[in-house]
């Protein structure tokens, strides 16, 4: 199957910073402080970290962080970005359904679908789920965005692109949404950081909620909330709704 997210962001650092969809950064840590309640003794791992944006804010609020990803580019761009800063971030190179980690974090985060939902099967996805989980030591905290299944069931994915396009920035086009896998297949066109334009065919695995609660339930979690996640203003008050084409995940073991 092809791997359209890894070619993808093969050579993309520079022009992701740049996405609409990247802009949340300090609203979205804001948050994550809070739910962990400023307690920077504790260690972060950042999972599909990409070019560091949430690590790299986190760690200039003085907290311990991991980041990882799969694109060897984005984890070059976030360390020269760590470098400039005079930031100590560990970054590497991983695949986020097999890392190494046991019992080593006390909050594990995924945003902005780091990886989850963007594998080519639901067992790539799960095993995702699982890496995390054992990363994670016992009363340790998860937070995770992932694609809101209930949006496709009511509105139009192609509509939302659409809408949603801007100069500049990589574009979804042709979308066609499976309601029998969940699944929307589409092409993503976008432009590289040496200028080059490109097609690329991917699908995009959308859950809706029960899922997710019988999947993290299966791994152990104890607890796991789930609201809409609207750009930069993550809140638990943000009630998940059909008109959410996110939603946030805060589970606890």
């Amino acid at each position: 199957m092809s791997r359209w997210y890894k070619e993808l962001f093969t050579n993309y650092a520079d022009k992701y910073e740049d996405e609409s969809f990247t802009q949340g950064t300090i609203g979205e840590v804001d948050f994550i402080e809070k739910e962990i309640s400023h307690n920077k003794s504790l260690k972060i791992l950042d999972i599909g970290c990409g070019t560091g944006r949430h690590s790299i804010e986190l760690s200039k609020r003085g907290y311990n962080l991991t980041g990882i990803d799969l694109s060897s580019s984005m984890i070059e761009g976030a360390k020269k970005k760590a470098s400039s800063l005079s930031l100590n971030i560990d970054f590497k190179v991983l695949d986020a359904r097999n890392l190494s980690f046991n019992d080593e974090f006390d909050l594990a985060i995924m945003l902005c679908e780091g990886g989850f939902s963007l594998m080519e099967t639901d067992e790539m996805n799960f095993e995702i789920l699982k890496s995390a989980t054992r990363a994670l030591k016992k009363n340790g905290k998860f937070i995770f965005t992932t694609l809101n299944g209930l949006f496709p069931i009511f509105n139009s994915v192609k509509d939302f692109y659409a809408n949603n396009a801007k100069e500049g920035n990589s574009n979804c086009i042709n979308c066609s949404f499976d309601l029998m896998t969940f699944r929307d297949h589409n092409s993503v066109t976008f432009t590289d950081d040496d200028g080059n334009n490109k097609e690329l065919k991917c699908n995009e695995r959308y859950y809706i909620p029960s899922e997710i609660t019988w999947m993290l339930k299966s791994l152990g979690y104890k607890k796991t909330d789930i609201y809409g996640a609207k750009l930069g203003a993550f809140s638990r008050d943000d009630k998940l709704s059909t008109q959410d084409f996110e939603m946030l995940v805060i589970a606890e073991k």
